[in-house]
């Protein structure tokens, strides 16, 4: 059972003014919501705060012509009710949850909440058989259609071609700090740290099931380790590398990934095709960190090569040379 779900009041039970209550409630939450988007981004993306910054007045204005509507049917006791006491009624996501969020889910999300609210209305204009009532959903659906025209007319206005060229960068420059940087740590990390007790133990045992136990105790410890080490690290306020707990997942998955490349092979239990396997993998890890190296780091191919390839080799021998003794 979940609590207060049978509490909840149908809405085609609710009144006239109780609909009238809950546009409202909405526009108001609403109205919040996008003015804690345009504070969250207004340091990096302010053209984009902007944006946010007139949703939340257009959602000011629709909200007060829905109080002077419920004042001029009603009064001016407006009953309490909100997105919560309705059953089935579209909700809005706690603003906490956001947070971390980049700029484009950010904007999917605003969408989503005109997309949501019209389409709502407009089915609960369907199934209304008061005809005063049909009239207010349909008005309501209007007013949250004209919503995303105006957004439209915000993003046109104030998100020209060299202030999106600019959020892209700051979106991009994000990206890597939370994403790319960590991850690649972890993938070169886990790639050749491993290399030694994984070849180590193959050459000295050649038992390819100990040679797998190994490599994924290796491999998942250095996973554990270098995700609660980046996490724990830097909280991101400072340096803007952004959450801390991102940074870990990334960090800590790549050199999960990067160890168990060279390991899963010995599954297979012949061993000189598992260690020919495995030998391979490490070739196309080593270049492919060479790559990401290139692709995100601007590190010129042929140096991220030689690095990471002549520190991976040197490696990859002392594991050999140590294993075959």
């Amino acid at each position: 059972m979940i609590p207060g779900h049978f509490h909840r009041r149908r809405f085609s039970d609710l009144s006239e003014q109780e609909v009238l209550a809950l546009a409202i409630s909405s526009e108001e939450d609403d109205a919040r919501i996008y003015r804690s988007y345009a504070e969250k981004l207004r340091t990096d993306y302010p053209d984009t705060a902007e944006i946010f910054d007139g949703m939340a007045q257009e959602e000011d204005h629709h909200r007060q012509a829905l109080i002077d509507q419920h004042e001029a049917r009603f009064g001016s006791i407006i009953p309490l009710i909100r997105r919560e006491h309705v059953a089935g009624f579209h909700h809005r996501r706690p603003v906490w949850l956001i947070e971390n969020l980049g700029i484009d889910r950010i904007r999917e999300e605003a969408a989503a909440m005109e997309r949501d609210a019209e389409k709502f209305y407009l089915k609960a204009a369907r199934q209304s058989t008061d005809t005063s009532t049909r009239k207010l959903l349909g008005d309501l659906a209007a007013a949250e259609a004209g919503h995303q025209t105006r957004a439209n007319d915000l993003t046109n206005t104030h998100l020209t071609e060299d202030a999106q060229e600019q959020e892209a960068k700051a979106a991009n420059r994000q990206f890597i700090l939370t994403w790319v940087q960590p991850g690649l740590a972890g993938l070169m990390d886990g790639s050749v740290s491993t290399l030694a007790p994984i070849f180590a133990t193959a050459f000295a045992t050649q038992d390819t099931w100990t040679t797998f136990l190994v490599g994924l105790a290796a491999s998942v410890g250095a996973g554990i380790s270098m995700g609660f080490t980046e996490a724990a690290s830097d909280d991101g306020e400072l340096s803007g590398r952004g959450s801390p707990v991102k940074r870990g997942f990334a960090s800590g998955i790549m050199t999960t990934i990067g160890g168990l490349g060279h390991a899963l092979p010995y599954l297979i239990t012949d061993f000189w095709t598992a260690t020919s396997i495995a030998i391979i993998v490490v070739f196309i890890e080593l270049w492919a960190i060479a790559w990401i190296q290139n692709r995100f780091m601007h590190t010129p191919f042929f140096r991220a090569a030689l690095q990471v390839v002549f520190g991976g080799a040197l490696v990859f021998a002392a594991g050999v040379i140590i294993g075959s003794g």
